[in-house]
């Protein structure tokens, strides 16, 4: 097992074993009533009791185990020419960073409802951009498959396109995170910083479309694989 996939599962351990302290010692840690919900202003605006909410706290370790179990047989699913192994190291990573974001929600989540933080959009998001903006260091190495990466009709339809999206997308999640991390240090709503990872997550696929035309054109795409 690689170190990435040890260091997720301690983090499952972890997310573990605060649901666990939590629901134990929920009568002292929650109020009668625990929000659920948060409108855009990051104040809570739906609560449910106390006793009802057990069920929702352990639905995320719940998916991280499945996560990483999904992990583990991806590999074995990935046919002749698409194969993980050929980037197994950043498949690891981000992998891990995927569960370090979901072990952080849960943990924000758990920390709202116990009043121990507010305004919990201005949290969340910035683990999101922090995310992204890691995720960023490894793009250039992921290659061509079908579970991981920028999978569009033409990336998957061209080795070129594909590497040169994923190197594209590589700058594109390290600048839009750090811009998205400096929105959040200012007075304004949490919210303007979702347009950074909109632009994160759209770029990239208008890239790879205008990429393909345009060697298309050249008459510089590659043969298809047979």
């Amino acid at each position: 097992m690689s170190r990435w996939f040890m260091s997720s599962l301690l983090l499952f351990f972890v997310s573990v074993t605060v649901t666990i302290y939590v629901i134990v010692y929920r009568e002292t840690l929650l109020l009668d009533l625990v929000p659920i919900h948060w409108g855009v202003t990051g104040k809570p605006d739906g609560w449910v009791p106390r006793d009802s909410i057990i069920g929702s706290i352990v639905i995320m370790p719940a998916i991280v185990v499945f996560f990483l179990f999904i992990s583990r047989v991806i590999p074995y699913l990935s046919p002749t020419n698409y194969q993980v192994e050929t980037f197994r190291p950043a498949f690891e990573y981000i992998i891990f960073l995927v569960v370090a974001l979901m072990v952080y929600l849960h943990i924000i989540i758990l920390l709202a409802q116990m009043q121990k933080i507010s305004d919990i959009g201005r949290w969340m998001m910035a683990g999101m951009h922090v995310i992204f903006a890691a995720m960023g260091q490894v793009m250039s190495q992921v290659r061509r498959n079908f579970f991981v990466g920028i999978r569009t009709p033409w990336t998957m339809a061209s080795e070129k396109v594909w590497n040169a999206t994923h190197r594209m997308a590589g700058w594109t999640f390290v600048v839009g995170g750090v811009m998205g991390l400096l929105v959040l240090f200012t007075p304004l709503n949490p919210l303007w910083s979702l347009p950074v990872l909109l632009g994160m997550a759209f770029v990239p696929v208008f890239y790879s479309l205008w990429l393909y035309k345009r060697l298309e054109s050249c008459g510089q795409l590659e043969p298809p694989q047979t």
